[in-house]
């Protein structure tokens, strides 16, 4: 949920809105009534093992080597060469 707050109370109440932030809220900061600044919880990072992603990959590995792909289709198709 988004709220709007004034440079002083940001100021004056800066633990309660670091509590509010770690809680996922986020913040439109106003100066003057006129909006100057976002204040959003950061997003967490998750951690990816190289056999994870190796796992996740590997469905493409076909098209990792585009000679693969041109046998199966000269094969199903025969060769059409552009230079004859």
């Amino acid at each position: 949920m988004t709220r709007t707050i004034t440079r002083a109370e940001l100021r004056n109440g800066s633990a309660g809105i670091m509590d509010a932030l770690e809680a996922g809220d986020d913040f439109v900061i106003t100066r003057n009534g006129r909006p100057v600044g976002e204040l959003r919880p950061l997003t967490t990072k998750r951690t990816v093992t190289a056999a994870v992603v190796k796992q996740r990959f590997a469905r493409f590995a076909a098209y990792a080597d585009r000679r693969v792909e041109h046998a199966q289709v000269d094969a199903e198709f025969g060769e059409d060469r552009l230079d004859d």
